[in-house]
Formats: structure tokens, sequence, C-alpha cells
């Protein structure tokens, strides 16, 4: 019978890593591993790999790993994910595959995360499957996760697939918008990325598909029989209240995306980052944690202000207790509505009211309603906004016949396939912001639409 209690990862001290960005959860030894993997009942249905957007072969990959065979442990998880260390790291697996182990019904569900993370970081190699080249080009527009997962079962299937990048290094928002200290981006993210090319996958940067480089022309002048969208979702959303547009406001991707490209934090990266004394950030999910903490570790004093209670943040369980181990405050049931000017231009406090909750809204969580006659300010020297993402209009706006919905996102349907014949999308580029797994699911479901496509013409 299988232990109820999960093996516990080891972890950086909050009081040490609230001073570093050094990564906060230092992962399984060999040991604990194979001692984790062994709690896997191997159920005849496994409910795992149905909630597992990628569809990796669970058991499978722990029944190997509980024998120590690292190598084919991974070789299983490559058939389905071709970002395993990263997802590993940053995917609500509680709410998906461990959300509906059954060991969680009585104990603690397997740590799933966790063993993948082990793998990914430990196996010596993984086999490349690669299927020979038939000479057919596939663009792909984005290099986050959504892109990554097309481009690599494109690769797999013999496609000469090409992933264009508008920044200067590929990753997308594994890249520029997860802090260092969640996603180590020199070795975990490069050795993912390297992994992706060795399928023959080519990856152009500084191309901004939209401005010097349309759809179009790739299809109609650079031979490319079709396209896939992943440009995320990176247009920041704000409350637009008053002195929203003062010096010291930023939007939480800004901010991230600032320390990611800055680098602040190392010692041969002297590039300063204002943040102030004591930061403000606005918004109760993950990346509005990632801000905070990343603010934390850059000195500031710093509160996460959110409208509903803790019961209701979005964020992962894991996320919070990291945030309030390392320091940072929870004003709950606080909601702003105004940022005040110092009187030079710059943020010197907000203006916030009280929230109670009333009914259920359309996610099923209470809705926040103000407590007239509650205002009161709080004195802050930044704020940083953490209220979600759109997708950016670019590319839709540039290529003619391709329809959007009702929030900016490329019209797509399941599969991928959007108004234009030859164009698929997926990701956040569709949906909005959402989670890794999901951009990469969609990616996955996106290349086997156009491998079909293909072989159709």
């Amino acid at each position: 019978m299988a232990t109820v209690k999960r093996v516990k990862a080891r972890e950086q001290d909050p009081l040490v890593r609230a001073t570093n960005f050094d990564e906060v959860c230092l992962g399984y030894n060999l040991e604990e591993a194979v001692e984790e993997a062994s709690r896997c009942l191997h159920c005849k249905n496994p409910r795992c790999v149905g909630a597992c957007p990628v569809g990796v072969s669970i058991p499978e990959f722990v029944a190997r790993l509980k024998e120590g065979d690292v190598e084919g442990a991974a070789a299983v998880i490559g058939r389905d994910s071709s970002l395993p260390a990263v997802c590993g790291r940053v995917c609500p697996q509680e709410t998906q595959c461990e959300g509906s182990c059954i060991l969680g019904i009585k104990g603690e569900s397997l740590a799933i995360g966790k063993l993948e993370r082990f793998v990914a970081d430990n196996a010596k190699s993984v086999p490349v499957r690669a299927a020979s080249r038939n000479g057919i080009r596939v663009a792909v527009v984005g290099s986050g996760p959504a892109g990554l997962a097309c481009a690599s079962d494109l690769a797999k299937k013999g496609y000469d697939v090409t992933v264009f990048e508008a920044l200067h290094k590929a990753g997308g928002v594994l890249e520029y918008g997860i802090p260092e200290f969640r996603l180590p981006k020199d070795t975990v993210l490069k050795r993912e990325l390297d992994s992706v090319r060795a399928l023959g996958v080519t990856i152009e940067t500084d191309v901004v598909i939209g401005k010097t480089v349309t759809v179009d022309s790739l299809m109609d002048e650079e031979g490319f029989k079709a396209v896939f969208i992943a440009t995320g979702a990176g247009l920041p959303r704000f409350m637009n209240i008053p002195g929203e547009n003062l010096c010291g406001v930023f939007s939480a991707n800004e901010f991230l995306t600032r320390n990611n490209l800055m680098k602040a934090y190392r010692d041969d990266y002297m590039t300063p980052i204002h943040t102030g004394r004591k930061v403000c950030v606005v918004g109760g999910g993950n990346v509005a944690m990632d801000a905070a903490r990343t603010a934390l570790r850059l000195g500031a004093e710093v509160h996460i202000v959110y409208r509903r209670t803790e019961e209701e943040l979005p964020a992962r369980r894991e996320e919070v207790l990291h945030a309030r181990e390392e320091g940072i405050v929870f004003d709950m049931l606080t909601n702003p509505v105004e940022v005040i000017d110092n009187g030079s231009g710059w943020v010197k406090a907000i203006r916030c009211i009280r929230m109670e909750l009333g009914e259920p809204d359309s996610s099923g969580r209470r809705s926040p309603v103000p407590v007239a006659g509650t205002e009161f300010d709080i004195l802050t020297d930044t704020v940083i906004m953490a209220l979600g993402t759109s997708p950016n209009p670019l590319v839709a706006r540039t290529t003619p016949g391709l329809e959007t919905g009702a929030r900016g996102g490329i019209a797509a349907d399941a599969q991928g396939a959007t108004s234009r014949e030859g164009v698929f999308a997926g990701g956040d580029a569709v949906t909005g912001a959402a989670t890794v797994i999901l951009a990469m699911g969609a990616g996955r479901k996106a290349a086997a639409a156009i491998d079909l496509y293909l072989q159709g013409k």
C-alpha cells in the first residue's frame, strides 16, 4: 500500500532566498525521487493523464523512475512534452494532473511535477525522434510555450520548421516573464531550447511579424505552406483609475521583463531598476506573486493588494505560501480607487476602499463589493498593476481576412484553424493569458491539425 504522505522537496530557507534570485526549490535527489515514485498506485484508468493538457503518459514515466531508469522516464515524457523541465517547475499541477490523482482523496497526491522536474534535470540524454525531412516548410510566429510545442511536434513529423521571435532571445514569456528564482534561464530554459533546436527547428530572433515581414509574405514569398501564430498575450490591462499614468506605476509584465532583461540581481549587470522603498502590487494571480517576490528581492517592502479574500486568490497555493514565508504583506479585501501624486508627478500613495464579498460571479467566485465610507491611503513609492494581459493585435491587424474574437484574440477552432486557409493560431494569442501547459496543449493540437491540412493538399 502506498504511503499517504509525499516526499517533501528541499527548498532554500525563506530568509535566505528573499535576498537572492537563486532557484527557490532545490528538487529531489535520486533516492527521494524513487521513494516518491513508489507511491504511485498505477491506476488502470489513470485520471492524471486525462488531466494533463499535453497528455504525458504519467504512470509510465513514473514506473520507469521507480526502477531508477531516469533516461527511460525522460524518453516517455519526451514523446508528449517538449519542455519537461519548464513544466515541472511552473505548471499548476495541483489543478491538473496532481489534482486528479487518486492518492489525493485520502492523503497527498503524487508529486508529479517534482518528479517530472527531476527526470528532466537528470537524464543524461533524451532520444530525438525526428522523421526524415519532407521538404515542406512551416512558419511559427512566437517562441513561447505554444510556439515551441507546435514546432517540436511538426519537426518530429519531418517538417522544416522556422520559429520567428520578435525579441532578441527565444522563449517568450519563459524568458522575459517568469523570474529567475522560479525558472533559471541560462541553465534550464537554455537546455530546453537546445532540445527543440536539436530536432531541426530553426529559431530566428529580432523578427517582428507585422512590420517588415507579414504572414502573407511568409506564405507568398518565402515558401511557407502553413503558419502557426503563437504571439501570446503581452498587452497589459489597467484599472483606469485617476493617477494611473504617474511615474512609478508599472504593469507587471513590464516590471518583470525589465528585471529579466536588465538583470539587476547579477554582479555583471549593474543596471538599476526603480523599485523604491515600498511597492504595492495590485492583483492576486501568479504574475502578481512573481512581481511581488521580484520587488522584495530588489530590496523593497512589498504589499499585495487584492480585492477578495485569500480563498479566492487565483495564484498557485505554493506561490502564495512562498510569498508569505518571504515576508510579503497581503492586504486583502482592499481595492485601489486612485493613485496619489506626490506633487512632482511620482507616486506618493494609493487610495483604497475596503471590500466585502457578495454573490458569486460568472467565474464562480464571490463578487467583491465596495464598503461605502471606508477609503484609506497606503503610502508607497511604486505601484505594479498585475491585472492580466490581452493578445497583441499586431499580427491580426496586418493579416487580411484573419478574424478576431471579442477580447482581441485571434478567432480559432479547437484545433487552431483560423478564418484564413493555412493559418493556425493557439495559446494566449487566442484565449488571452492562461498557463504555460495550456498553451503547449494548444500548440500540440495545432501541430496535428497542420499535419492533416498539409497531407491533404
